[in-house]
């Protein structure tokens, strides 16, 4: 028997249909919740970092405008005067620390027969003490001899000459600049060494020829 569909439109299968379009719409639905919360958390954070540089922008007016305060309340004479008294003060606690004596012990110990110490001038800056030495000598090798002794002791350092005058009776006259530190400190020994006992003393004759006797 033949079989015909008489029917004007194509057959749709509505129920997947309905139920696609659902899913669409939760879709877009959750979507549409997640932008609008990120949206708002955006907004929120942008309002607060807002807030944070409008408050580190007043809080660096007002520093801006107590430094300028400051600034004109100083008295630029007296705090010059000040820094000079600081200047002077710290130059005299270096210069108590200079000793004179352990220095001329060192020029004694180092100074060469055909050379002579004229003059001595150190001075005192960021706690490093620069000595000025004009020195006399027959020839420039015992001047040269000279400074290497100077660096030998470990007192000095960087030994150097700055200026040379030959004099007319045929002597070297010679400026010497160095760092002077003073003699190095020895190191102290572990606070666990051990300590060396004496040596054992070997008993006298005489009570050594007591006992035999007895």
């Amino acid at each position: 028997m033949l079989r015909t569909n008489l029917s004007t439109r194509p057959f749709y299968n509505e129920r997947a249909v309905q139920v696609l379009l659902g899913l669409a719409a939760v879709l877009v639905v959750l979507l549409t919740a997640f932008n609008a919360v990120r949206i708002i958390t955006l907004s929120r954070q942008n309002t607060e970092l807002s807030s944070l540089v409008n408050r580190d922008r007043q809080e660096a007016a007002r520093l801006t405008r107590e430094a300028q305060r400051i600034r004109a309340g100083i008295n630029v004479d007296e705090l010059q005067a000040t820094a000079d008294a600081a200047a002077i003060a710290n130059a005299l606690i270096e210069q108590r620390t200079f000793s004179w004596t352990e220095f001329f012990n060192h020029i004694e110990e180092t100074l060469p027969a055909d050379v002579m110490l004229t003059a001595v001038q150190p001075s005192f800056a960021d706690g490093i003490t620069t000595v000025q030495m004009t020195v006399l000598g027959k020839r420039t090798e015992d001047i040269d001899e000279f400074m290497e002794k100077l660096e030998a002791t470990g007192a000095f350092q960087d030994v150097l000459p700055a200026q040379e005058d030959p004099l007319d009776s045929g002597m070297h006259r010679m400026l010497l600049r160095s760092v002077y530190i003073g003699t190095p400190q020895p190191e102290a020994a572990p606070a666990g060494a051990a300590t060396a006992p004496p040596p054992a003393q070997a008993p006298a004759a005489g009570a050594a020829r007591g006992g035999a006797g007895r």
